[in-house]
Parts: structure tokens; C-alpha cells; sequence
């Protein structure tokens, strides 16, 4: 006896055939998509496998007595003992001091002027204006430190045009570069000057998230300018501001190598010297190859150990999550 067919059942089963196939076609297009994407990452992925990744072999050395004439393979083992000996160094504790009080100040200086600038430059209402001066703040994220440096440099030197300044006010002249006391305030203030352009605009686009009738209803309420500021601009960037905070904080040891390096002299070591211009001198000037591969491979695994914990106040307090 022969099935009949049902015209419903058929229909059904043709219109999910149909989905299915709209279904897969979606999946082909999105993967044909993110295939293209990948594409463009490439370039940048064999970059970094050539200049980050295999350059890692060369880690070993901080466990060696390394010789260049007998390679990776042919230089005798010494174990822990650069570690040991760079404890042992009475600059070790000044130099990690040093890293540590200019990083976690120009962290802290870093996201406070550009917070306070933004919620200023929030309360003006012409475009042009704003625009103009975000472009201005903003320019000198661009300029090298090599070009910056030398600039700075001649602007606080003893005949430069901050010393006639000073003499100008009727005191004397003052050798800013070369003293201990007036080092570490000029790193960090010239720093923070070159880089609250660029968190500027990261807090004011936050700020563009807020919603406009708070502004509105507060202002019915009688909330004057600064007020609406402090109540609904401020707490509406602070996931942002959390955000920022806790990833700066795997920076607590980069205190800015090409700044430093770039202006500093013999005279302020004892306040400037920092871990990485310490590696740069003892392990490239000083050849001592597998002592300085030691002290950046300390300072890498703690770094490392600060990411991981950022990471994880991050997503704690701001929901932040790397997908």
C-alpha cells in the first residue's frame, strides 16, 4: 500500500531545507569575511614571531656565563648566580626605587590631568573650539622622545630658556638636568605633558556615553555647571576610569626607557637610573651579556605577574574581559 504524501509535512520540510541552506550560506560569507581579516593580521603576526618570539631562545643566557665566541649552546651554566649577584649590588634597590616612584607617578599624574582636562573641555559647547584643541594637546603624542629629549634638554639647560626665566624673577640660575632634586619632577611632568592628549580623548568619548537628559533633568533641579559635573559626569566615566587604572598597573616597572635614555646624564644615576637604562649599560656598553639579560628577565617575570593581576581587577571592578 502506497504512503500518501502530505502537503503540510512537505512544506515544512522545504522550508527548513531552505533555512538551513540561507543558514549555512550566512556561515560561509561571515567565514570568507574573517578570513580577509585574518589576512591583515598576518604581516603583523610575523613580526612579532620574529621580533618577540624567537628572540625569547635567547633567554638562556640569563643562566649562563655567556661568551659570544662559544654561542648559546657552548657557554657553561651558572644557574641562579646573576640573580644572586644582582641582589647583592648595593644600586640594585635604588635602581628598582627609582623604576618603581617615577612609573607609579607618572601613572597617577597620567590619568589625572587628562581626567580633569576632559571634564573642562566637556563644559565647552563650541565644536571648533574643542576640536582645535584636542588637536593641539594631541600633537605632541606624535613627536619622538629622540626629538623631544633633545628639545627639553636645551629648554632646561644651564643657558636655556627656562634658566633665563628663573634669572629673569632675580634667583639663580639652576642646572635642572644635573641635579638630584629636579631630575625625576621634570621626567614626569614633561611625560605626562607629552602623553594627556591622548587620554583626553579617551575620557571624552566616554563622557559622550552619558546620557543627555541627566545633564537636563539636573539642571531643572538647580544643579549649577560644576555640580552636574561632579555628580553625573564624573561617577558616568568612572567604569572607565577603573578600567584604565587597574591596566596601568602591569606599567608599575616601565618607567620609560627612551625618555630617560634620552635625557639623562652620570650626574643624576643615584635619582634617574631606572632598570632598563641599567640593562642597556651593563649588559650592550658593559658586555656583560648574561648579568643584564638577568635583570630584565627579573623584570619581565614581574611585570608578567602585575598584567595577570590587573587583568583580574579589571574584570572584577569593570567587567573587562579579553574574548
Amino acid at each position: 500500500m502506497e504512503a500518501v504524501a502530505n502537503p503540510v509535512t512537505d512544506r515544512t520540510t522545504k522550508k527548513a531545507q531552505r533555512q538551513e541552506k540561507k543558514r549555512r550560506e550566512k556561515m560561509r560569507r561571515k567565514q570568507n569575511k574573517e578570513y580577509y581579516y585574518h589576512l591583515m593580521l598576518l604581516p603583523g603576526v610575523v613580526f612579532l614571531v620574529i621580533f618577540s618570539v624567537i628572540p625569547m631562545v635567547g633567554i638562556v643566557m640569563a643562566f649562563q656565563n655567556y661568551v659570544p665566541a662559544k654561542g648559546l649552546l657552548g657557554s657553561p651554566w651558572v644557574g641562579l648566580d646573576h640573580f644572586k649577584y644582582m641582589f647583592q649590588l648595593p644600586d640594585s634597590i635604588q635602581i628598582f626605587k627609582n623604576t618603581i616612584v617615577i612609573a607609579v607617578a607618572k601613572i597617577i599624574l597620567g590619568m589625572i590631568v587628562p581626567i580633569v582636562f576632559a571634564l573642562i573641555l566637556n563644559e565647552a559647547h563650541n565644536k571648533l573650539f574643542k576640536s582645535a584643541v584636542q588637536t593641539i594637546v594631541y600633537l605632541p603624542n606624535f613627536i619622538s622622545w629622540v626629538v623631544l629629549g633633545t628639545v627639553l634638554t636645551m629648554i632646561f639647560s644651564y643657558d636655556g630658556l627656562m634658566n633665563q626665566v628663573v634669572q629673569a624673577l632675580g634667583h639663580d640660575r639652576i642646572m635642572f638636568l644635573a641635579s638630584n632634586v629636579w631630575f625625576r619632577p621634570i621626567i614626569v611632568l614633561t611625560d605626562v605633558w607629552k602623553g594627556y592628549g591622548y587620554g583626553t580623548i579617551i575620557y571624552l568619548a566616554a563622557l559622550t556615553g552619558i546620557d543627555p537628559a541627566l545633564y537636563e533633568s539636573a539642571a531643572m533641579d538647580g544643579a549649577n555647571r560644576f555640580k552636574q559635573m561632579l555628580h553625573i559626569s564624573l561617577p558616568g566615566i568612572l567604569p572607565t576610569v577603573i578600567l584604565l587604572a587597574t591596566l596601568n598597573l602591569g606599567s608599575v616597572l616601565n618607567a620609560g626607557f627612551d625618555q630617560i635614555f634620552n635625557m639623562y646624564n652620570p650626574i643624576v644615576y643615584q635619582t634617574g637610573d631606572i632598570i632598563d637604562t641599567f640593562v642597556y649599560r651593563m649588559g650592550l656598553v658593559g658586555m656583560q651579556y648574561s648579568f643584564g639579560t638577568a635583570v630584565g628577565l627579573l623584570k619581565s617575570v614581574i611585570s608578567f605577574g602585575l598584567i595577570a593581576l590587573s587583568y583580574k581587577l579589571a574584570n572584577k571592578y569593570a567587567g573587562y574581559k579579553i574574548i
